[in-house]
């Protein structure tokens, strides 16, 4: 069911709840130009809740498809959610409070390849309610492009699942930036969040790889988009595959895919070792793109439990570059040889704020991250150049 409900403001509204068979399924309370919408759904017995500002008179609008929820006042659209399973509050209970109800399309045009500009993309954020999550950037001909995680509400949506997708801006100065299409929505109720990954083109097409989270210790999937420009993005429904038994798969994720100077396309994916109990980075290869093996040796098995997340991998003056993230902070290990020999250096942070991830410009790595506010996920968008000594040590400027 893909409704919208649509109601003007008065100046008499302070609070509408509705009940049904006992239970409030529906609940939006006005008050000093703010309002909260609280949507019931048998997924879970917590709202949903979205928040926006209004003045008297204006339109309250609010779209509810069975993937996501959008919150409009007037043209503005002030907040979004992210559903699974039924919505309680049924056509007639909101007719009855006042609604104007009528079935919703969403629209299936093309957008344009760029939506719009910004003039800095440093201590950037979307909008006032939105934020900036992992970061993954990439080098395409003369342009730095940053795909990244959109949040809302601090990984607090879709009941705590998070509802990440994928965003996408790009520059080919570092100044003006230019904003692109979603790269990977969530169009489907069981999709918890768009988990990070990585870019790359082959064959005339780019490719994203990624996991999607779906909760309950189901394995996740690592799927991918395709596109034949760049920047409109579409599901690959037919691809997907999961990790063996000698792992986690439930937490498998943030896929990062690499080719090597022979062809053979490599990824690196967080998870754990079973057995063994401690988190590592599975090694894949792959020909084609298509078909995926286990080398059965990871890249990088950590000390303890903890999963190395959003690896990232980067050739550089001759060295090789292998980052990860542990409890959000990034590491680095270097090595002469691509897939072994790792080191590990005097200081192996990368002081960009939160999961940086790399790509080459110019004579330097560009870092990208996010700043966020103390105990929070997302922020805004942060960048970090860096060098590297004769020895292969990274030197952050």
């Amino acid at each position: 069911m893909s409704l919208m409900i649509r109601k003007k403001i008065t100046d008499t509204d302070k609070q509408i709840n509705l009940r049904q068979n006992g239970n409030t399924v529906f609940a939006c309370t006005f008050a000093s130009g703010e309002l909260t919408c609280e949507i019931y759904y048998d997924f879970d017995p917590r709202p949903l809740t979205l928040r926006g500002n209004y003045t008297v008179g204006e339109e309250l609008r609010l779209v509810l498809l069975p993937y996501r929820l959008e919150l409009y006042v007037g043209e503005t659209l002030w907040d979004e959610e992210w559903p699974k399973g039924n919505l309680l509050a049924d056509e007639e209970a909101f007719r009855f409070a006042g609604f104007t109800v009528e079935a919703y399309i969403p629209s299936r045009e093309e957008p344009p390849a760029v939506l719009g500009e910004i003039p800095s993309a440093e201590g950037w954020k979307p909008g006032e309610a939105v934020f900036v999550g992992d970061c993954m950037p990439y080098r395409r001909g003369e342009e730095y492009h940053v795909l990244y995680l959109k949040d809302r509400h601090h990984h607090t949506s879709k009941w705590g699942m998070g509802a990440h997708q994928w965003e996408h801006i790009s520059t080919a100065d570092l100044k003006t930036w230019q904003i692109h299409p979603t790269a990977v929505a969530i169009d489907h109720p069981d999709e918890g969040s768009v988990c990070t990954g990585s870019h790359i083109a082959y064959g005339g097409k780019e490719y994203l790889f990624y996991t999607i989270r779906k909760g309950g210790g189901e394995a996740a999937p690592i799927s991918r988009s395709i596109s034949e420009d760049g920047y409109r993005f579409h599901k690959d429904t037919a691809f997907g595959f999961t990790l063996s038994d000698r792992y986690l798969a439930h937490v498998a994720r943030d896929p990062k895919v690499i080719r090597d100077g022979e062809g053979t396309f490599h990824m690196f994916l967080t998870t754990a070792l079973r057995e063994e109990g401690k988190g590592c980075l599975a090694h894949f290869v792959s020909r084609d793109l298509d078909t995926w093996q286990d080398t059965g040796t990871p890249i990088y098995v950590g000390e303890d439990g903890e999963q190395p997340e959003c690896p990232d991998y980067i050739c550089y003056r001759g060295w090789y570059y292998l980052i990860f993230s542990l409890y959000g902070k990034a590491h680095y290990r270097y090595s002469d040889h691509p897939f072994c020999g790792w080191q590990t250096p005097k200081d192996d942070r990368i002081p960009c704020a939160s999961v940086p991830k790399g790509a080459l410009w110019e004579d330097k790595i560009l870092f990208a991250g996010y700043s966020a506010p103390p105990g929070c996920y997302a922020g805004t968008m942060t960048f970090r150049f860096a060098t590297a000594d004769e020895n292969g040590e990274l030197i952050f400027l």
